[in-house]
């Protein structure tokens, strides 16, 4: 039976220049209502640590929430999934820095909100660093920050900096702290964008 991965899949193989069909066949047979464009995997895991928290299952609801692999890409997804290709509506979660191409590629009056900094900007500021520290800790990567911290580069930057740099050091602590944190938040501590973007699918 076909799920809401394979049309992930789908997707990603015609936005490398595959066919459109498998795509296309899989929206209405699902069917999708709906694209959440992400930057990356960890964005991902965040959106579906919510929604569960929340008691909501997206790819029941018909949503797909897609990791792009970057910004740069969102105007190619956007043409074909919006009211150019699949006429599905999108919304979006970008980085501050990453404004100007949601900004150029998006269509239509599709929606897409904005973090401060980054969600792990977010997500660190929302729950203290006190809070955070203790799920790194929970997480049993307690030692490794502390490794991470002595390094000559990590002086001068705030904990709040150097929490950030920490959970991009090593290949899926992104991720898995994209998950991990939104897990620990209070259900009134959730960042805006997130929680925004939760509240309009």
């Amino acid at each position: 039976m076909a799920d809401m991965g394979a049309f992930r899949e789908a997707v990603a193989g015609w936005a490398a220049g595959g066919p459109g069909a498998p795509a296309r066949e899989l929206a209405v047979r699902l069917p999708v209502r709906a694209v959440v464009l992400l930057e990356g995997p960890s964005d991902a895991a965040a959106v579906g640590a919510l929604a569960a928290g929340r008691g909501r299952d997206l790819a029941a609801e018909g949503v797909c929430v897609l990791s792009m692999g970057g910004a740069m890409g969102v105007g190619r997804f956007a043409r074909l999934l919006g009211p150019t290709g699949l006429d599905l509506r999108l919304a979006g979660l970008c980085d501050e820095a990453e404004r100007g191409f949601y900004a150029r590629g998006w269509q239509g009056e599709q929606t897409f909100f904005v973090c401060a900094a980054d969600l792990e900007d977010e997500l660190i500021r929302a729950l203290g660093m006190t809070r955070v520290e203790e799920v790194v800790r929970a997480e049993g990567d307690l030692r490794a920050l502390h490794t991470f911290l002595r390094q000559p580069a990590q002086r001068g930057r705030t904990p709040q900096q150097q929490m950030r740099r920490f959970l991009g050091t090593k290949k899926g602590r992104k991720i898995h702290y994209g998950r991990a944190l939104v897990e620990a938040l209070d259900p009134d501590r959730v960042p805006a964008p997130l929680d925004a973007l939760l509240t309009s699918l």
